[in-house]
């Protein structure tokens, strides 16, 4: 039977491949519910943004970073040294290899889910990678909350709930990376850091530049 048993939201096509089904029951094992309808939401919202530029995408491609651009902050992928995009990033390149997908769409989906944080990089880079940063950035921070229909808004916020979403997000991101928080360094998940832990000192690029090893 089919995991993703929602067909459509929004005149969105939720993708019911096998490789979609499949990185979806990952995402339920491994994730939780509020992961789970946040990915979703960021599948819907990017796809959205994508008919309304009239991007060519690979919805499949597209779904499947959806769906573990999370997944890096769970323990099961989370790993001691690495941003969580990068465990994220890593996770579905490993999970897409098994399906013997090329280079080039190993490579974008890496690039998708790496750089959905990336502000000022990924909306200049493939569809598909500047569609998931606009998907994200518009469930997280509200970007492009205006392009949406009242309708639109309120069918994927029904059939994928929000649930205090502003109130656990910082939380959620932060339960992913407390463990390693200099991997916030040079990235906005330091501000989750600021804001989680009193008196954070944050590593500061003139720092290293000021007392870097090199005699002057």
């Amino acid at each position: 039977m089919s995991v993703n048993k929602v067909k459509s939201i929004a005149g969105i096509i939720i993708p019911d491949s096998t490789i979609a089904n499949h990185a979806t029951e990952l995402l339920r094992e491994h994730g939780t519910e509020f992961i789970y309808n946040h990915s979703l939401r960021v599948f819907i919202f990017s796809s959205l943004n994508g008919e309304r530029k009239q991007f060519k995408y690979d919805p499949e491609l597209l779904y499947v970073s959806s769906i573990f651009h999370d997944l890096g902050l769970t323990p099961h992928y989370s790993s001691p040294d690495k941003r969580f995009e990068v465990d994220g990033a890593n996770a579905a390149r490993e999970f897409l290899t098994s399906y013997g997908l090329p280079k080039d769409q190993l490579q974008l989906v890496w690039d998708t889910i790496a750089l959905h944080t990336t502000i000022g990089v990924a909306e200049y880079k493939e569809p598909e990678v500047a569609l998931m940063y606009s998907g994200v950035g518009l469930d997280v921070m509200g970007e492009g909350y205006e392009n949406l229909s009242d309708a639109n808004r309120e069918e994927i916020i029904t059939a994928f709930p929000r649930n205090d979403f502003k109130k656990k997000i910082i939380p959620t991101f932060f339960g992913g990376f407390e463990h390693k928080t200099e991997t916030t360094f040079g990235n906005i998940k330091a501000d989750v850091c600021a804001y989680m832990i009193p008196n954070f000192h944050r590593k500061n690029f003139c720092d290293c530049i000021l007392h870097s090893p090199w005699k002057e």
